[in-house]
């Protein structure tokens, strides 16, 4: 029987061909895997080690949106910079999961951890809000894939275990905490234990 050669002309694995796995059971099957995000001390470890340069600054505001807002990354990447609106603590998703639209809260703390930035976005080429710094692409959005490889990157340098996976932080799991927050000084509270399993960026292992 003649090979089958992909698009480049390398052989295919057998296990891309229709019907390679057809009456297997999964080796997973019936196994939960508990979800295991990362506790305050290490998201707040990584946030200390990213820098005070722009580099540092967007990262630091990539972890909040992720952390406080409770977005995931993919909607994090999209927002515009007309989608934050201070005044109310408002951050606007208009893509969400499943094409949903939907705003959340971020709390006063938040805000100040994401100012630098902000400061910093304002001087490069209107677009995303996370936007490329950098050459002529400056003010595109920022991939995913290059966000991911810097947070993995900085959490190696903080001694936390990668890739580091904020914890959706919403205004139930706040308690009393609104789109408005608490006062200027308020440290990040934990997350409560009703966390939507969908916004956590878990790696395979742990799904």
């Amino acid at each position: 029987m003649e090979p089958v050669l992909d698009a480049a002309g390398h052989r295919r694995s057998p296990a891309t061909m229709p019907g390679y796995h057809q009456g297997r059971t999964p080796r997973n099957k019936g196994i939960r895997y508990p979800a295991d995000p990362p506790t305050i001390e290490e998201i707040v470890a990584v946030m200390r080690t990213v820098g005070e340069g722009p580099d540092g600054a967007r990262l630091r505001a990539l972890i909040v949106v992720l952390w406080r807002a409770g977005l995931r990354i993919s909607e994090a990447l999209d927002l515009a910079e007309t989608d934050l609106d201070r005044s109310r603590g408002a951050v606007l998703v208009r893509r969400g999961k499943g094409g949903r639209r939907r705003e959340v809260g971020m709390d006063h703390w938040a805000w100040d951890q994401l100012q630098p930035w902000l400061e910093i976005r304002a001087r490069l080429p209107v677009g995303a809000l996370l936007c490329v710094i950098h050459g002529a692409t400056a003010g595109r959005r920022w991939e995913a894939s290059a966000a991911r490889k810097q947070l993995r990157r900085t959490a190696m340098r903080a001694g936390v275990r990668p890739p580091v996976r904020p914890t959706p932080t919403s205004a139930r799991a706040r308690g009393r905490d609104g789109p408005r927050g608490r006062s200027a000084g308020h440290h990040p509270t934990p997350a409560g234990p009703c966390q939507p399993r969908d916004h956590l960026d878990l790696p395979a292992r742990h799904r």
